[in-house]
């Protein structure tokens, strides 16, 4: 492929075999032609020549040798032999360069184990969750099938599909519009209002009613159907308890919605105040399962829970358009009042608020948060308020769930308080105490602050002490007069008068 500037030096060929460059060495004797014709002979081989300009030429092995082709022929010299070999490296390299042939490679083989991995991993994920789905489906199964029988758990009581769970709802409810006569929007406005006379699409409608009529609706931007969609997942969310039902929770909220009225707080509360009052009335006894807190692991905070679980839902949550910072204040003096109704703190709240009601300062916010919490107390325990037909018949509806629990926990070998023992406890036992030092204080501290709730509030409660007291002589005269000799005497009489009778008769 070139010759040398020496005549005595080796003449080297560099030949392409099969893409491998390959160096060949002749003798000085051998002439150019001699070269080319011997290397002719081989057929499938490229001859790679450097003509005497030093350009890259090629010779087809099938053409014939020929001057013309020879004169071109030239055997390299050792220099250019060795520039031709950093050409073919320089190439080479600029080749591997551009397609980053190894590193391709490399990232390829890198690709695909990650690939295979993945796969393997989502394999590995599919058979998890169609394992958890199986193991759903047993327990929900075993659940149905032990019916009311309770679970093996820590809790004493037990949850299950009777209460009533969290649904949210995207339609528009469907309880119809009522339209209020002017006659029941100002008994709304009255303790007096009975409770009693209404199905829950008008109580649904009465609270909506409340929020318009106290401008929440227009002060806290809420969305109308949001505010209907509300209301129907809060009454969605009350058990149907004898007691702690959703009726419970519309007669405390209108018994504040009363208060508001009455004690004219419009005039001395903010907006936000008013709304805090008003929802945590509503939401206040949230999923209450007809147990006390001493029977069931269960506590305020739960009817919080339930409250903002509500909320949370976008089609429900009536403080959507309440800025955060706002809603974080409104959502802890929800929580506060919530938690207040929990009679374990009773001494606690009102011992605050007594302290504070002889100097009572409406711009002191500590003081305005003391009353909010001794409200709504007033407002969760106010049926003794209301006329005797009308707040009889809830505590039927206390004692049948106080009975409820005693009976579970005479049969389960637990400790039953007196109070909730139907062997021991009467109406007016049950309610003498109960409005004489828990009601009847509170109330009259209230008075203090608001004169006005006196004669329609307080002088009730008075009334109402005086009523079961009279119930509870006639009671205990019946029971002394049951133990007088003369009375068993005649009644042993008389059962052994008629068991005579009877057997003579039978005689004949």
């Amino acid at each position: 492929m070139g010759s040398s500037s020496s005549s005595y030096a080796p003449k080297t060929v560099y030949l392409d075999v099969d893409g491998k460059v390959q160096r060949v060495m002749f003798s000085p004797d051998y002439c150019p032609k001699c070269v080319l014709n011997l290397l002719c002979l081989s057929r499938n081989t490229a001859i790679l020549l450097i003509d005497s300009e030093g350009a890259l030429v090629s010779i087809d092995p099938s053409m014939p040798a020929n001057d013309s082709n020879i004169n071109n022929f030239v055997f390299l010299s050792k220099e250019k032999e060795d520039m031709f070999q950093n050409v073919l490296s320089q190439v080479a390299e600029q080749f591997n360069r551009a397609f980053r042939i190894n590193e391709l490679k490399t990232e390829v083989t890198n690709r695909l184990a990650m690939l295979e991995k993945r796969v393997e991993l989502e394999g590995l994920k599919v058979v998890e969750i169609e394992k958890c789905k199986n193991d759903l489906k047993k327990l929900r199964d075993e659940m149905t099938s032990r019916g009311g029988v309770r679970m093996n758990c820590n809790c004493k009581y037990n949850f299950t599909d009777d209460g009533k769970k969290l649904s949210p709802r995207r339609d528009v409810p469907s309880y119809p519009k009522y339209t209020l006569s002017q006659e029941t929007i100002e008994a709304l406005k009255k303790p007096t209002f009975d409770v009693w006379h209404w199905e829950h699409n008008e109580m649904l409608s009465c609270l909506e009613y409340m929020y318009h009529d106290l401008g929440l609706v227009k002060e806290f931007n809420i969305n109308p159907i949001t505010l209907k969609r509300w209301l129907l997942a809060i009454q969605e969310n009350y058990r149907d308890n004898p007691f702690h039902n959703f009726r419970h929770c519309f007669c405390v909220s209108q018994m504040m919605y009363g208060m508001i009225h009455l004690c004219n707080l419009q005039e001395r509360l903010t907006m936000t105040d008013m709304c805090i009052l008003m929802t945590a009335a509503a939401c206040h006894d949230l999923d209450h399962p007809g147990y006390n807190n001493t029977y069931v692991l269960f506590s305020s905070n739960h009817h919080c829970a339930v409250a903002f679980q509500i909320l949370s839902m976008p089609e429900c949550n009536i403080f959507a358009n309440v800025e955060p910072d706002s809603f974080k204040q409104i959502r802890q003096a929800i929580i506060t009042l919530i938690l207040a109704t929990d009679m374990a703190r009773h001494g606690e709240i009102l011992d605050s608020f007594k302290q504070k009601v002889d100097n009572f300062d409406f711009t002191n916010e500590e003081h305005v948060k003391c009353l909010k919490m001794v409200l709504i107390k007033c407002c969760d325990i106010s049926n003794e308020v209301r006329p005797t037909e009308v707040a009889e018949p809830w505590v039927d509806c206390l004692l049948e769930e106080y009975f409820m629990q005693s009976d579970r926990e005479k049969s389960e070998g637990l400790p039953v308080a007196p109070f909730m023992d139907r062997d021991k406890v009467t109406k007016p036992t049950a309610q003498i105490g109960f409005i004489k030092f828990v009601l009847i204080p509170m109330f009259e501290t209230v008075m203090k602050l608001f004169p006005q709730i006196e004669e329609i509030m307080v002088q009730p409660l008075r009334d109402s002490r005086d009523h079961y007291e009279e119930l509870k002589q006639i009671d205990d005269a019946m029971s002394e007069l049951c133990k007088w000799p003369c009375v068993q005497n005649t009644n042993q009489k008389n059962y052994t008068h008629k068991n005579k009778s009877s057997k003579r008769g039978v005689s004949k």
